[in-house]
């Protein structure tokens, strides 16, 4: 929290109006039985901690994967994945649950099963109207399923967030390629706070936090450790881009259907 809070200061203070928190801001644990302990409900004591700190600085908070413990904890002893958005006055004004849990195995190098301690969500959540523009959410492993950016940008969406902790073998060969793709195809900007350095004795994350532009422009990025970087968010150029090569307005769905959540409205 010491390290977040801190961030977010030194955001505030460079008039920075939303930011950006990654995956696992709250802690990552080094293994599924410490995870779990450490897991509260969003109405526990550090969610409210980030809620007086919103509000301490006027900013809204993107917390990009809270480890959550859902109404169904004493049921499923399982937890949540999920993105918290807060408003300068500490309300949350969206929650958005992990759809795509990270069940993979890249033999002698990384094994990860999100499933075996996680619940997955049933939902995609609306794009949130924020100063910066229309904020669809999701996590981390969402960024290899296209379907659900492209949901996002059908609903309005005008930026993307990708809270991330990769790991160091699929950071380095994917992470910067997926991003700049979702905003590409979407012709949205695309937020990627994340995870850096060595997390515990078991893990390093990647890093490279970084803002894409809609033309597929990389506009800002994180060093190495700890740390900031900023973007401003050009709607204009936004809807420029989107006019000159309008591939929303192209799509085919007689052929291939239109890709579209379960209770989001389409935007024109």
């Amino acid at each position: 929290f010491a390290a977040c809070a801190g961030l977010v200061r030194e955001a505030a203070h460079r008039s920075a109006c939303l930011v950006f928190l990654p995956e696992g801001f709250d802690y990552i644990g080094s293994n599924t039985a410490q995870t779990l302990s450490l897991a509260e409900g969003l109405d526990g004591d550090l969610m409210g901690r980030y809620a007086e700190l919103a509000k301490e600085y006027g900013v809204w908070l993107s917390l990009g994967g809270f480890h959550e413990r859902g109404q169904d904890w004493p049921t499923t002893q399982r937890i949540y994945n999920c993105h918290v958005l807060l408003d300068p006055a500490g309300n949350i004004v969206a929650t958005y649950r992990k759809t795509h849990l990270c069940d993979v195995e890249l033999e002698g190098r990384v094994t990860m099963k999100e499933s075996s301690f996680t619940n997955p969500g049933t939902e995609i959540v609306a794009p949130v109207s924020t100063p910066a523009g229309k904020l669809g959410l999701s996590i981390c492993y969402d960024l290899r399923f296209p379907e659900i950016s492209l949901a996002l940008r059908h609903a309005g969406a005008e930026i993307l967030t990708y809270p991330s902790a990769f790991t160091v073998p699929t950071g380095s060969a994917h992470w910067e390629v997926l991003l700049r793709a979702r905003a590409i195809e979407s012709q949205c900007y695309v937020v990627a706070a994340a995870q850096t350095g060595k997390n515990h004795e078991h893990r390093t994350s990647y890093g490279h936090a970084l803002v894409v532009d809609p033309w597929g422009a990389v506009v800002a990025q994180c060093h190495e450790g700890t740390g900031l970087c900023y973007a401003e968010i050009d709607l204009d150029y936004l809807h420029r881009i989107r006019q000159e090569i309008p591939v929303h307005s192209h799509r085919r769905p007689d052929l291939y259907g239109t890709v579209a959540a379960t209770g989001l409205a389409p935007v024109p």
